[in-house]
C-alpha cells in the first residue's frame, strides 16, 4: 500500500451530522488536511437490478432512487459510490435529485424519521471494468476494492443500499468493533 492509501472507517458515514456541520467524507478529509469532495453524476428513479432489489427488499425491476457519486481527494477520483434508496421513502426528497445533500443523505434519511441503527458490510477484491478503471484513473492490472453496505433501520428494514468502488493500492478499511 503506497504512503497516499487513504484509511477509512464506516462510522462517520453511518452517523447523522449535527446542524451546519459538513457531509462525513468532507469533515473527514479535513480532520486529515487533505481536500475531499464529490461529483454527483446522476441521481434519480431506476429498476433494481436483482442485486438491489436483494439488498433493499424489493421486487427486481421495482423502482428504486440511486445517487451515483465520483468521491475525490484532492480531485484525484478515489471511489465510485452508487446509493440506493426504497423509492417509497426517497421519492420526492433531496437524494432523488443531483444536488448536494447539507450534511449528507444520512442526516436526511434521519430528518425524514428513518435512522440506521445496523448495518451489514460486505468486502470483495476484483479487477475493474474499462470503465470504472477510466474513472478511478487506474493502471490495467490494479485491482479494486468493493464495498457493498446495507443499512438497517429500528425495524430491522433497509433504508440504504451503497455499492461503493475503490483501488485497492490507495485504500485500507478498518473495522473497530466493540466487545461486550
Amino acid at each position: 500500500m503506497s504512503a497516499a492509501a487513504w484509511i477509512s472507517t464506516s462510522m462517520p458515514y453511518l452517523t447523522p451530522r449535527r446542524e451546519g456541520q459538513p457531509d462525513a467524507w468532507g469533515a473527514e478529509s479535513a480532520a486529515r488536511g487533505r481536500r475531499g469532495g464529490q461529483r454527483i453524476v446522476s441521481a434519480g428513479e431506476v429498476d433494481a437490478s436483482d442485486e438491489v432489489a436483494e439488498l433493499l427488499s424489493v421486487t427486481p425491476g421495482e423502482a428504486v432512487v440511486v445517487r451515483r457519486r465520483v468521491m475525490l481527494l484532492e480531485d484525484v477520483p478515489c471511489e465510485l459510490t452508487d446509493t440506493y434508496y426504497p423509492a417509497s421513502l426517497a421519492r420526492g426528497t433531496r437524494l432523488a435529485g443531483t444536488a448536494k445533500i447539507p450534511g449528507g443523505a444520512v442526516t436526511l434519511l434521519a430528518e425524514l424519521g428513518h435512522i440506521g441503527v445496523r448495518v451489514q458490510e460486505d468486502v470483495t477484491a476484483r479487477m475493474p471494468g474499462e470503465e470504472e478503471r477510466e474513472m478511478l484513473r487506474t493502471e490495467p492490472g490494479e485491482p479494486v476494492l468493493r464495498l457493498v453496505r446495507v443499512t438497517f433501520d429500528g425495524a430491522d428494514w433497509p433504508i440504504q443500499a451503497d455499492v461503493m468502488t475503490m483501488p485497492a493500492h490507495r485504500q485500507r478499511l478498518r473495522y473497530e468493533i466493540g466487545i461486550g
